[in-house]
This record gives C-alpha cells, structure tokens and sequence, in this order.
C-alpha cells in the first residue's frame, strides 16, 4: 500500500476521533502503560532480523503502534504533537546535538 498523504495533525486526530472516549475513559496512567508496552513489542521487534519480510512486516506495525499510542496519550493531555514538535524542533531555538 502506498503512503497517504498524511500530516502529525491528521494522523492524530484519526486517532482522537476514532478512539477518544475509551482513552479518556481508561486515563493517562493506564494508557502509558499500554504505550510502554507497544515500546517494548517495538525493542522485541528491532532485536530481530529486518531483512526477513515477516520481521520487517512486524517491525513496521510496531513502528506504527508506538506513534499510534503516543498520540494517544497526546489526545488525553491536551498536546497537540505537530505543534510540539514545530516549536521545539523548528523553533527559535531548536535543539543542537542531542535530543
């Protein structure tokens, strides 16, 4: 499947429209925890063979998971991550070396 066209803005409000109510519902503590786990399925993930189509295929949903829940866990705070992102990483003073 090709890439959509698709923004950080875009993506996260699929997630919000698709999913608010059950995150609100569940909170910001139980959803990190369900985010650290999709964290750890993606370290699972990376310790394997990418050159493998079926580990490669699972690499990428794991990739896809982790941003799905951070955004999620964006959603129940009130942060918007395209604007976060924006302003701390193209802003006036955008990091340098480390993150």
């Amino acid at each position: 499947m090709a890439a959509l066209p698709l923004t950080v803005a875009a993506f996260q409000q699929h997630i919000r429209d698709k999913y608010e109510a059950v995150d609100r519902a569940r909170g910001s503590a139980k959803t990190f925890v369900w985010f650290i786990e999709e964290v750890g399925e993606l370290a699972t993930a990376i310790n394997g063979d990418a050159k493998d189509s079926d580990v490669r295929a699972n690499l990428e949903e794991e990739f896809a998971d982790v941003f799905a829940w951070l955004c999620t866990l964006a959603n129940i705070n009130g942060i918007e991550m395209a604007d976060v992102i924006a302003k701390k990483y193209f802003g006036d003073a955008p990091p340098s070396g480390t993150k």
